[in-house]
């Protein structure tokens, strides 16, 4: 079978057809059986839903007609899983699925209870069945899509997988650090709470600060952990879809960072995939930090850590509600939406359209023998804005050699080596 898979989709107006970057790409989308993206915005029209009080960073909405536009690039399967999923609230959630039931599109990651939420989707193709997983690493709590039960109604939400997270501090450290949480009462609703039996009991071997929960270890670092409760539900989800499909394609959106250079790939993301692929996944599609990450085979199976984005329209959000204009000491009765990118982007020169690393991209063909790799070659996507407004953050081929540069610094970690061939797409050997 062969597959694609794309990052990304920050839209935000109608795409035209007709613009440089459609006649480049969509001959590779369409080459494929397993076409997927993900789509990061709300599909629903102006004045239809109230907006959350927080959104995922900007609050995204586009017409839900632009899948008319996205649809003859080729694709087939998509995900809208990632932390702009709530930005129009339940309303807007609500309006997405049903676009998104209505263009056909298999998708997965987002239902109206935590059980379809969960659920694999599938696609059959004239060369197999192709099962798709969707999950979230970066949520808030309020985003999660909720249990149903004999008598309370499921909560509509995303399939999100949570992580723990604890302070290592060496003992003398973590007993200055108690001091302190002492002297300033830092605990004390903790205390009371736990008198009250409103608050669990604290752990023998830990110690909090605050929201923070510490540790005795050698060196200063942050532990963060998968919850398994969750990471056994993804992996009931690909059992299940072991008997239903040929092949198994877990996307996957997260925005942890390892350290200060956020292309790092955090170690419970390795262990996520690596258990994914062990219980019988066989690509895991990553993508959330807007940049390049690296690509890994593991068992003969790709990981992809970040794709980067496909298309990124930041600049082109109509409207935005007062708790974005006040976040930035604006108002939306007296400022305009021109006047706040501007500020919040310090006069368009820092934020994610203005670093050219953000921009670049790549979109991975893959074949297999079976379940198993056996050809992966790379299509290197910019996304311009030396361009018609219009065509902003819209993705073309890209023959940028800082991409082929970025991967060969990635990925020979992860045991993958690049070549570039002759027509601009870059081969992976493993």
């Amino acid at each position: 079978m062969k597959f694609v898979a794309a990052g990304d989709m920050l839209v935000q107006q109608r795409i035209q057809h007709n613009y440089p970057g459609f006649d480049e790409l969509s001959p590779f989308i369409k080459d494929a059986d397993g076409r997927f993206f993900n789509l990061e915005t709300t599909l629903n029209h102006e004045g239809e839903a109230s907006v959350s009080q927080l959104s995922g960073g900007t609050y995204l909405r586009v017409d839900p007609e632009v899948l008319d536009d996205l649809k003859p690039f080729g694709f087939n399967m998509m995900s809208f899983n990632n932390n702009h999923t709530l930005d129009f609230f339940y309303d807007g959630l609500e309006a997405t699925l049903k676009a998104a039931d209505a263009s056909g599109l298999v998708h997965a990651g987002v239902g109206r209870n935590l059980a379809e939420a969960s659920a694999p989707k599938y696609l059959s193709t004239p060369n197999g069945r192709v099962a798709l997983i969707s999950v979230n690493f970066a949520f808030t709590p309020d985003m999660l899509a909720g249990e149903q039960t004999p008598r309370i109604k499921g909560r509509p939400g995303i399939n999100g997988v949570g992580t723990y997270s604890y302070i290592e501090l060496p003992q003398e450290q973590l007993e200055l650090v108690g001091k302190i949480a002492d002297e300033c009462g830092v605990n004390d609703r903790w205390v009371i709470g736990r008198a009250e039996g409103y608050a669990p009991a604290a752990k023998k071997d830990e110690f909090q600060f605050g929201s923070y929960v510490l540790k005795v270890g050698d060196t200063p670092r942050v532990v963060q952990k998968l919850n398994e409760k969750d990471m056994a539900r993804v992996e009931k989800a690909i059992y299940e879809a072991s008997l239903q499909a040929d092949y198994i394609m877990v996307s996957v959106h997260l925005h942890d960072v390892s350290g200060l250079n956020k292309a790092n790939v955090p170690e419970y993301l390795k262990e996520f995939a690596h258990r994914c692929i062990d219980k019988g996944a066989h690509a895991i599609v990553g993508h959330g930090p807007h940049l390049l990450r690296a690509i890994e085979v593991y068992k003969d199976c790709p990981i992809f850590y970040s794709l980067g984005d496909f298309a990124m329209q930041l600049y082109s959000v109509p409207f935005a509600p007062e708790e974005f204009f006040s976040k930035y000491g604006l108002s939306a009765a007296t400022d305009t939406v021109h006047g706040l990118l501007k500020k919040r982007s310090k006069d368009f020169t820092i934020g994610l359209m203005e670093d050219w690393k953000m921009c670049r991209a790549v979109m991975p063909c893959w074949e297999t023998e079976g379940t198993k790799l056996k050809k992966l070659t790379l299509v290197p996507v910019e996304l311009p804005m030396d361009c018609i407004k219009a065509e902003w953050g819209l993705p073309r081929f890209s023959k940028d050699e800082r991409i082929f540069e970025m991967l060969n610094e990635l990925c020979p970690p992860y045991g993958v080596t690049v070549e570039m061939n002759e027509d601009g797409t870059i081969e992976c050997k493993w």
